[in-house]
């Protein structure tokens, strides 16, 4: 048996523990962040990976962090409120300066290429354009009314503000909803991959076009983070902390 998981362990669970395996689950095509609620098994099975092997690799990874790196930064440990800032001041507002960025390039590009690679660019265009209006949306949501309400309730339960007013009920409706919206976002990138074939440059690509890729890779990137941070570890912990210290 594994010393630290079973094949039984969920993504997010072996993600949350060990922040350093991230990478190597991209890399494995294992998704931690919308599918984080999935054992280790069940996503193995899917990406057509052997259990054991992802084990054995996630435990190579653990090994050689615990000996030539700093260990990443514990969020479980530190209060929501700190890590919402984190997600905040990051990742919101790597969305916020990166999608215009983005949105702007797709459109260099499908001119510049439109004769040879006008199908494929007007169809990245598009799924593209879905993903940045229903961001803007997502992320207003979470800073006027999710955020909020979780830092209200940490201020309650550490006796330092009123009992929040939970208009929704309990904060497992708008988590809901961000989780729903999380996994469309999720299902959105999925889509680009396609129909980029894994991002694979066209031989007459010119820079703008390299960049407009790169970008697209970076932001698949911080969203996987992002998504990460929020589904399997502040919205667990806000949850926890309605049902002993607001409910």
């Amino acid at each position: 048996m594994n010393r630290r998981f079973s094949e039984y362990t969920t993504i997010a669970e072996i993600v949350t523990q060990y922040p350093q395996t991230r990478r190597l689950l991209e890399e494995l095509g294992l998704d931690y962040c919308c599918g984080g609620k999935t054992s280790l098994q069940d996503a193995s099975q899917k990406a057509g990976l052997s259990c054991q092997e992802v084990l054995t690799k996630l435990n190579e990874k653990i090994d050689q962090s615990d000996s030539k790196e700093s260990p990443p930064k514990n969020w479980m440990a530190v209060p929501m409120t700190e890590l919402i800032r984190h997600i905040v001041d990051i990742h919101h507002t790597y969305l916020k300066e990166n999608l215009p960025r983005l949105k702007n390039l797709s459109e260099k590009v499908y001119r510049a290429h439109m004769q040879h690679h006008g199908d494929m660019l007007q169809k990245l265009k598009q799924v593209l354009e879905t993903l940045r209006i229903d961001l803007e949306m997502h992320l207003a949501k979470e800073e006027e009314i999710l955020f909020p309400l979780i830092r209200e309730m940490e201020s309650f339960a550490n006796n330092q503000g009123p009992r929040p007013a939970v208009h929704c009920g309990t904060i497992q409706n708008p988590i809901q909803q961000m989780e729903y919206e999380h996994q469309s976002a999720g299902e959105l990138l999925g889509q680009m991959r396609k129909i980029t074939s894994d991002y694979q440059l066209p031989a007459d690509a010119c820079r703008s076009f390299q960049a407009f890729y790169e970008g697209l890779q970076d932001l698949e990137q911080d969203l996987h983070e992002h998504i990460h941070l929020e589904n399997n570890i502040l919205f667990p912990r806000a949850l926890q902390l309605e049902r002993q210290k607001v409910s």
